[in-house]
């Protein structure tokens, strides 16, 4: 596998190194670049996977992430990032990032979400499933949806979500029904598989079940 490390500290990409070499897979090669425009010439390398830091790429924010995948928008591409910001997050997984993994991370945490990003599957942090402005909105919530979606550690807007994949919507139906885009649908769905620990959109109609949630009484 070979994997492309964009970051301005050349001390980070060498600790890096040593973390990414204890992927599954084995690493082959490791590119790195200090700056996103060198990063793009690298990646007509073709990676299996790039890593990829907003602030010292040289352009402002999710702007690089967009830029990135304007060029390469099939390559897995993971944000690793000191920026710990829930809206920024949001806002670089809505650019069609794969994954955002935040510096203050421990070394397991970057590989688990690195093998998860491999799988196919998008990696969303802590810091956007649980916001500091999470509590405070939902606290706005009438009626006992509140109390268990704090319970289960979903925002209502998470609840809305589990409650469309139990009724078997697609994402575009989703987002059709809440009026969100897709990617930001897709954020939704897979901070909901990893706050209840469920893989499968099916496992969703059980689990509402047993939180006693009607799926459809809002939507």
């Amino acid at each position: 596998m070979k994997i492309l490390v964009i970051d301005g500290h050349a001390l980070f990409r060498e600790g890096l190194r040593h973390i990414l070499q204890q992927l599954p897979d084995g690493v082959s090669k490791i590119l790195e670049a200090d700056n996103l425009s060198d990063g793009l010439q690298l990646a007509e390398q073709h990676p299996d996977l790039v890593l990829l830091e907003i602030i010292s790429s040289g352009y402002e924010g999710a702007s690089s992430v967009k830029i990135f995948r304007q060029h390469f928008p099939h390559i897995p591409l993971v944000v690793v990032s000191r920026v710990e910001d829930h809206r920024v997050i949001k806002e670089v997984l809505n650019q069609r990032a794969d994954g955002y993994v935040c510096k203050s991370s421990t070394g397991l945490t970057l590989l688990s979400a690195l093998s998860l990003v491999l799988a196919g599957s998008l990696y969303v942090p802590h810091q956007l499933l649980h916001p500091a402005t999470t509590i405070k909105n939902d606290s706005n919530d009438s009626g006992g949806g509140y109390s268990k979606s704090k319970a289960c550690g979903l925002t209502s807007r998470q609840r809305d979500v589990l409650m469309c994949l139990a009724e078997g919507f697609s994402n575009k139906e989703i987002g059709e029904a809440f009026n969100l885009a897709e990617g930001t649908v897709k954020v939704h769905v897979a901070a909901v598989f990893q706050t209840l620990g469920i893989s499968r959109r099916m496992d969703a109609l059980q689990v509402a079940k047993q939180l006693g949630l009607d799926a459809m009484s809002h939507v």
